[in-house]
C-alpha cells in the first residue's frame, strides 16, 4: 500500500514538472481558495460565534434618533 502511494506520488510529480503552466493555476487556485476560506472564517468567528467583549452584551442597545431636516423631509 506504502509502495503504490509513493508510485502514484512520483507519477504526480512528473506529470506536474512537465506541465508548469498548469502547476502554477492549480497552486494559485488553492492559495486562493485557502486564503478566502480563511477571510470567510475569520470574519465569521469574530463577529457571530464569539460573544462581545462587554460586561452583560446582551443587554446593549443603539439609540436613533432621526432629525426630518437631515433627509429633506418637511418637519411635522
Amino acid at each position: 500500500m506504502l509502495l503504490e502511494l509513493l508510485h502514484d506520488f512520483r507519477h504526480a510529480a512528473r506529470s506536474l514538472r512537465r506541465q508548469p503552466g498548469f502547476t502554477f493555476i492549480a497552486i494559485l487556485t488553492l492559495a486562493v481558495g485557502i486564503g478566502a476560506t480563511t477571510t470567510i472564517f475569520s470574519v465569521v468567528d469574530s463577529t457571530l460565534l464569539r460573544p462581545l467583549p462587554y460586561h452583560q452584551a446582551d443587554r446593549l442597545m443603539q439609540v436613533l434618533v432621526k432629525v426630518p431636516a437631515m433627509f429633506g423631509m418637511p418637519p411635522q
